[in-house]
């Protein structure tokens, strides 16, 4: 199990670090205590991404401000998700190894530098999940990403079911 671990490390050397915190995030428009489960390759909710801390799961406070998401783990190095690099928030109901009821994790999408991946969150109470998915998807931008013309991500794509394999 460590090999794998060390060789997804190798791996995904050329994944960027998430962008540092910027000094003034505005005032907290929403926060949800829970979990991150993880970040992934986005589409692919069992391609985990290990570099930077970002495949550990742990406690946290997801919290949005008006200039992105700021999730802070406890144990663990804190994400940043910009505003300018959201692209779709969505509920699920599973990810890398968390499979829980239907729609019962928050998914950001989001631009890591060239990648596109998705951060999973799962909020201590079910009551908090539609609230933070409002606040967040009052940050997605309007403008289409050009990296993906004439797509809409949520809409293309279904997640995996407990198996890994797309349903037919």
């Amino acid at each position: 199990m460590g090999l794998g671990w060390r060789n997804r490390l190798r791996r995904q050397g050329g994944v960027p670090a998430p962008p540092e915190v910027p000094a003034d995030l505005g005032r907290v428009q929403y926060e949800a205590d829970g979990q991150y489960v993880a970040t992934t390759t986005a589409g692919d909710w069992l391609d985990r991404i290990a570099v930077h801390g970002l495949g550990i799961r742990g406690n946290a406070v997801a919290a949005v401000h008006p200039e992105g998401v700021l999730i802070d783990r406890t144990g663990a190095r804190t994400v940043f998700v910009p505003r300018d690099d959201l692209v779709a928030v969505q509920l699920a109901g599973g990810m890398t190894g968390k499979f829980v009821e239907k729609e019962g994790l928050v998914i950001l999408t989001w631009n890591l530098g060239t990648e596109r991946v998705d951060t999973g969150f799962r909020t201590r109470h079910a009551s908090a999940k539609t609230q933070l998915v409002a606040a967040v998807a009052a940050l997605v931008p309007d403008i289409p990403d050009p990296r993906t013309p004439d797509r809409h991500i949520p809409d293309q794509r279904t997640p995996p079911n407990p198996e890994g394999r797309e349903e037919l």
